[in-house]
């Protein structure tokens, strides 16, 4: 099947720069751009009329088996019935032009098998499995008066506790052995974790740097969680490639960023969502009074890192009913930065971290043919990419997968 998109104003994200003209897809990949191309027979062919086309969105730090935000509970449910939610989630995020995500833990390679063979609508699933956490760390979900742990091998838990090297090099293998497209850890505190302060520290330098080791033994990299400017700079002085959330970062942090080339993820919509209604959604009253630590924080360290040099990937974060406010965090972050850099960070930023510059977040021939046709000029207005009433249509793999219409298409 291919796809011809005529008369569109096709952005380049890494120059900002827009050209008239039309774009051809074929076998899932964009096969040819520029003014007045040919459709061979068959072709499907849409006149955009001068509508503005980006590429597919990635999101860079999802959760698509949250379906509450009391994750918890998430490895006691029937598999079954965690698999039924994530369908509905991920194919939510594709309405929402995300055509690439990467599981920041809780994802496993039979989600991620059945999308790309089109058993359900959703992005492309790049996924860590469960993530690693000390005993007491943020994926364990124990509360203070218990003690026995199950780690639900069978269920889709975000986590799975791991101490000493030994141990960590062990998990991690596991999850490698899975298929995990990268590895997560729990490198400090965080809100959704019971028994934890947010401005600790997680896992000695020995097993950070053990999982690290691993890892890139199997050509692949470590996300960390981590909040507190000591809890950043431990993790990227172990070697990991990206930091989640880094509220509270400072300026070592920034030169430890640019040394070790590493990404920040920001993942500002969720604090906003939880403390509006996490309560709602499931998260616990002690959780949610974490909220406020590093709520504020969040757009300061963003400037402070935009400002830096450091790279940047896109990240939301959402738990529960709250998914529904993905693109939200485009409005967030055009509050410290420019429209643009907002979107390299879907694209072309997100795309490098994951190891697929070239392969996905870009127009360029060759490239997966994921692209969204827009009603207006997000470089103008971030509400463009904001709001999904200006999605007009969402192409993935050259076929068009969702929007809200309105091009006049025809077959030749």
């Amino acid at each position: 099947m291919s796809l011809l998109l005529r008369n569109a104003l096709l952005l380049d994200v890494t120059t900002g720069e827009y050209a008239e003209g039309d774009l051809r897809c074929a076998d899932g990949r964009v096969a040819e751009t520029g003014p007045g191309l040919s459709a061979p027979d068959g072709t499907r062919v849409l006149d955009l009329a001068g509508a503005h086309v980006v590429p597919g969105l990635i999101d860079a730090h999802v959760h698509v088996t949250a379906s509450t935000a009391n994750l918890g509970t998430l490895g006691s449910m029937s598999p079954s019935y965690a698999a039924a939610h994530s369908a509905r989630i991920m194919g939510g995020m594709l309405d929402r032009g995300f055509t690439t995500v990467r599981d920041a833990s809780g994802a496993d390679f039979g989600l991620a098998d059945a999308q790309e063979e089109g058993l359900i609508r959703g992005p492309r699933l790049l996924f860590c499995g469960k993530g690693l956490s000390q005993t007491g760390g943020h994926a364990d979900f124990r509360g203070r008066g218990r003690h026995l742990k199950d780690e639900h091998p069978c269920c889709a838990g975000v986590g799975r506790v791991a101490d000493g090297v030994d141990a960590v090099r062990a998990a991690a293998r596991d999850e490698l052995r899975k298929g995990a497209h990268h590895i997560k850890v729990m490198a400090s505190g965080g809100v959704a974790s019971p028994t934890d302060r947010i401005d600790s520290t997680q896992y000695s330098m020995d097993e950070l740097r053990a999982i690290v080791g691993e890892a890139e033994a199997a050509n692949r990299y470590v996300a960390a969680h981590a909040y507190t400017a000591r809890a950043v700079n431990r993790a990227l002085e172990a070697g990991v490639r990206s930091i989640e959330h880094g509220n509270l970062i400072d300026d070592t942090s920034v030169e430890l960023f640019l040394r070790h080339d590493a990404y920040l993820v920001p993942t500002l919509v969720t604090y906003w969502a939880l403390k509006e209604e996490g309560m709602e959604f499931g998260l616990p009253e002690s959780s949610w009074r974490k909220v406020d630590e590093v709520l504020e924080a969040g757009l300061v360290a963003l400037e402070r890192a935009a400002r830096g040099g450091v790279r940047l990937a896109y990240g939301s974060d959402l738990l529960g009913g709250m998914h529904r406010h993905q693109n939200h965090e485009f409005r967030l972050r055009a509050e410290v930065q420019r429209p643009i850099d907002v979107l390299r960070a879907a694209t072309t930023g997100a795309a490098d971290l994951v190891g697929m510059s070239g392969e996905i977040g870009t127009l360029a021939v060759g490239a997966h043919a994921d692209l969204l046709v827009l009603d207006g000029d997000p470089l103008t207005d971030i509400g463009v990419l904001a709001d999904a009433k200006h999605l007009r249509h969402v192409v993935q793999a050259g076929a068009i997968v969702g929007g809200q219409a309105g091009a006049t298409v025809q077959s030749l």
